[in-house]
């Protein structure tokens, strides 16, 4: 349903630009919405949902909303307390009726929630009173030219409702996107070289307040780092173990550790070298318009060799607003026209072809474009390349059984595309490559809430299905609950091969012995007919009926998140029909009231 707008846009209309982003995408297209606005004499704001004081939405009176779906539904971190806060039954239906809005969902059609986040966003404007300027747009990963073959259409309808019957005087035009902005902020060069720890100091301020963070991680020795698959095996997947002494960092059994990673020191080399910057070089960072903060992280002063080392994330795939921006400042004729091509609506598929397909990254596209990058002003490098995110990985133990102790079960990634080089992920790599037996190893983490929450009551039964690395989390479950004296613990642990990739095996047949854990293993390859843990489920199908309908027991999936969770999902509604005699839709509701109850909960990563 589509609400019609009932207030005429004026020119100066202000514009809201609220974004929920969990890989950055969100928020980079978000900034194009601000782009285009501008080329529209257009103000506009553009926020993280969670930033923005959500009680001002009653005064807006046009509002974009960018949010991405995660996981099987959920929203992004950065909008999670708006999200809490939309849906509040007190809130009047008439709370927004002076705003026009338009939600701009991300998502990947291959799952079953396909931009969900959207979709209920959407539904929920409308009942309290917002007019629809659009229906939402449905940016899909799956398509062959990404999200951007939704959303240009839809942009131009939007520009078309904002402006409305005032369009722009003739004598303004609309700026063309060849222009170049402003950056958003100046680097000043330092002629002197700053004391060696002026730039710890900047960053490290006064004591840290509070428990460790993004703004001032905790700086964890590793102890550890050992790999836990057979040589032969395709992948290479380890252990790492940190040491949280006088950290103050807590967690239980379900939380995540985020990682903040680096680039190799030979790319942060190339990089200097094809941008002609010195990495010695110090500056400090100055916004250009008031309100406009700062990247919080970067100490001031900075070393050019800091920001590229620990800031700028010169392995990612650049998107195609990097395209645009590096167009605009390409002074080399020949390589601006491929440039504006590969920036423009028309040369999307030739720009997949060429980035997008075989995952080339910033720093390969800017040694590709050698003119272009050698002539790029300093102060467009935060405008031009993205910062790095830190990483979630699982937290795989207990402080229960490991005091003042956090591992991580960590699979390298590694891959081949038509590319020379392969392709890497830039933390797994990274992690990998630290090595605490050559000297003392220091990794920047922090801890915050998973999205696994066991149950606090004695005596409740779970079920656990973990394959592969997706098992993390239920270590530290399992570690916790057996030192708290729960017995009642049964896990289904797929793999490919027992002797490969069969992780923490000792431990599990300890546990066993001891009735402390039921283990049931499925490895897919060791027969001529795959194995995975949906086919144990359903074998055990009595079993896992009356722990739950019995016994009141908890449910936990976590792994992969493209097939395994509806595979799950379709075992158990087949289970509840065989032994619990439901009906087809009994069962589904079966399963949809373990899931609002909280007694079925997933944690799943693409």
């Amino acid at each position: 349903m589509q609400g019609t707008p009932g207030r005429t846009p004026m020119p100066n209309t202000r514009l809201l630009v609220l974004f929920g982003s969990q890989t950055g995408t969100a928020q980079d297209v978000s900034e194009r919405l601000s782009r285009e606005a501008r080329r529209r004499e257009l103000g506009c704001r553009v926020q993280a949902l969670d930033s923005y004081p959500v009680v001002n939405l009653i005064n807006e009176p046009l509002v974009i909303f960018v949010c991405a779906t995660t996981g099987q539904g959920e929203p992004p971190d950065n909008m999670k307390n708006f999200w809490r806060f939309i849906f509040r039954r007190n809130l009047p239906s008439t709370s927004l009726c002076q705003m026009d809005f338009a939600v701009l969902g991300l998502g990947d059609s291959s799952y079953a929630k396909f931009n969900f986040v959207a979709k209920k966003l959407h539904r929920r404007l409308l009942q309290l009173g917002g007019s629809a300027l659009l229906p939402v747009c449905l940016g899909d990963d799956q398509h062959d030219l990404g999200p951007d073959a939704t959303i240009d259409p839809w942009l131009l309808d939007l520009w078309e409702k904002v402006l409305g019957p005032h369009p722009l005087p003739l004598d303004l035009g609309l700026t063309p996107p060849s222009v170049r902005w402003p950056s958003k902020f100046t680097l000043k060069f330092l002629q002197e070289v700053p004391s060696a720890c002026s730039e710890e100091l900047s960053v490290a301020g006064t004591e840290p307040q509070g428990p460790p963070s993004e703004l001032q991680p905790f700086l964890a020795p590793m102890v550890t780092n050992q790999r836990v698959t057979g040589p032969s095996h395709f992948q290479d997947v380890r252990l790492i173990e940190f040491d949280l002494t006088g950290s103050g960092l807590s967690f239980v059994a379900g939380d995540v550790v985020l990682i903040q990673p680096e680039n190799t020191a030979s790319h942060v080399q190339q990089f200097c070298q094809a941008l002609g910057l010195d990495p010695d070089q110090h500056f400090t960072l100055q916004p250009r318009e008031p309100g406009v903060p700062c990247p919080a992280r970067l100490p001031q002063p900075c070393s050019v060799q800091r920001l590229v080392s620990q800031y700028l994330d010169i392995a990612s795939v650049p998107r195609r607003s990097f395209f645009e921006l590096l167009a605009c400042l390409s002074c080399h004729e020949l390589e601006r026209e491929k440039l504006l091509e590969f920036s423009s609506a028309q040369g999307q598929e030739e720009l997949c072809e060429y980035c997008t397909r075989p995952r080339r990254t910033v720093l390969e596209v800017l040694c590709d474009f050698p003119h272009t990058a050698g002539a790029i002003p300093p102060d467009y490098l935060l405008d031009l390349i993205p910062l790095i995110r830190p990483r979630a990985f699982s937290i795989a133990s207990s402080l229960l059984a490991h005091p003042s102790r956090l591992q991580i079960l960590v699979a390298v990634v590694r891959y081949q595309t038509r590319l020379k080089e392969p392709r890497r992920g830039l933390c797994s790599n990274w992690l990998a490559s630290l090595d605490p037996g050559q000297g003392p190893v220091r990794v920047p983490l922090w801890v915050r809430s998973g999205g696994l929450t066991f149950p606090k009551t004695p005596d409740t039964p779970v079920i656990m299905v973990g394959p592969g690395t997706g098992v993390a989390p239920f270590r530290a479950a399992i570690q916790e609950r057996v030192a708290q004296g729960e017995t009642e613990n049964v896990l289904f642990f797929g793999c490919r091969q027992r002797g490969q990739d069969f992780y923490w095996e000792a431990e599990w047949k300890e546990l066993q012995t001891r009735g402390c854990l039921t283990l049931v293993t499925a490895f897919s390859r060791e027969q001529e007919q795959k194995v995975y843990v949906q086919h144990r489920l359903r074998e055990l199908g009595p079993l896992v009926w009356g722990l739950l309908d019995l016994r009141g027991a908890h449910f936990y999936l976590a792994g992969n998140a493209k097939y395994m969770p509806a595979d799950v999902s379709d075992a158990l509604t087949s289970i509840f029909q065989e032994e619990g005699g439901l009906s087809g839709p009994a069962a589904a509701a079966y399963l949809a009231r373990l899931q609002r109850t909280l007694r079925f909960q997933t944690e799943t990563w693409a």
